[in-house]
């Protein structure tokens, strides 16, 4: 192994997949993971997927004192860092759980990380840090406006502050990872998206409404200024995510000088949420039960990112089309019954 990645959030969507993809690629992740938003299975089906036991942590990230105790033998060059609360709706409903988990978490990991005198920090960020973009595709110099809720402000805020410590520390090297739309599952079928409710996400939806969860999918507005009225994002699968984030830390790895970087991670392709029920649609042959309803209040009309910095500094570029996104997306949720 070439190393100890310390995986914040491992058990959750992204960081399961990073997993795989980091042992795939010769580390040893090390997860900590407390499961208030994600499940133990999933460990196992890592494991399925790998061959390889995780030694995993059921830590709360803020903890800066438990991290310590827990985690000071272990010798970690990098770290990951997932974990934190993401439902957009319920961050405008409950922001100060937002600020709270999101910001303290990552001053205790850059806290702890500080401790250790480990300096190579990757963050999930998100293309939330730029609001309605003026100009499409995004760039990584594309105006950071107000974010349209809470825990896009935290993700605004968390970028402060790594940039920050960064300029104090002089040892710390950091990537801000602003992922566009993440969708899809591993090829396998053993891990995937597993939203607590009811989804927020689009593809999601689509799943369960046509696995049956879900009675019937709403379409927020067709009134848009866009080709077929509806709103346009940037999909890309998972595991063409995970991939970027051991390419950022390899980087990271080679890199003597302090630095800290943001970068988009997308296709470079908007999709609209038609397009994406259509496609679904063919690529699996089956029939969805959706209807067109108002306007979602806070929905960006349309949002795709400029990938070229991606492949200049990490010399990485998304592989997998929005079909096998679909496709790996169905075959999940329905592995699930």
């Amino acid at each position: 192994m070439k190393g100890k990645i310390l995986v914040t959030g491992g058990a959750g969507y992204i960081g399961s997949h990073t997993c795989v993809e980091l042992i795939n690629a010769g580390y040893e992740p090390i997860i900590i993971d407390n499961f208030s938003n994600s499940e133990k299975f999933v460990l196992d089906k890592i494991k399925q997927i790998t061959g390889n036991e995780i030694t995993t942590y059921n830590i709360d990230c803020c903890n800066l004192e438990l991290l310590i105790n827990s985690l000071l033998a272990e010798k970690i060059i990098g770290c990951i860092h997932f974990a934190a609360y993401k439902a957009v709706g319920e961050s405008s409903k409950l922001p100060l759980k937002y600020y709270h988990n999101n910001i303290a978490s990552t001053v205790a990991i850059l806290s702890f990380l500080e401790k250790i005198s480990c300096p190579n920090f990757v963050f999930s960020s998100s293309c939330t840090v730029y609001g309605q973009p003026d100009i499409l595709p995004v760039t990584e110099k594309s105006p950071i406006k107000l974010a349209e809720s809470p825990y896009g402000r935290t993700k605004q805020v968390c970028e402060d502050i790594i940039h920050d410590t960064v300029k104090a520390n002089k040892t710390l090297k950091a990537f801000a990872l602003r992922y566009f739309n993440p969708i899809g599952a591993h090829p396998s079928a053993l891990i995937g998206e597993l939203p607590l409710g009811t989804p927020n996400n689009l593809v999601p939806y689509i799943t369960q409404t046509a696995i049956g969860k879900r009675e019937q999918l709403t379409v927020f507005g067709n009134d848009y200024d866009t080709p077929d009225g509806t709103c346009i994002r940037d999909y890309i699968h998972v595991v063409d995510l995970a991939k970027a984030h051991v390419k950022a830390m390899e980087e990271l790895l080679r890199t003597k000088e302090p630095i800290f970087d943001c970068i988009n991670l997308g296709t470079g392709k908007g999709n609209s949420v038609l397009e994406v029920i259509e496609t679904f649609e063919r690529v699996n042959d089956i029939k969805l039960n959706y209807k067109i309803g108002p306007r979602r209040e806070g929905d960006v009309e349309k949002v795709y990112a400029d990938t070229s910095y991606a492949l200049n500094k990490l010399n990485w570029k998304t592989e997998l089309s929005l079909e096998a996104a679909l496709q790996d997306a169905w075959k999940w949720e329905s592995s699930l019954n």
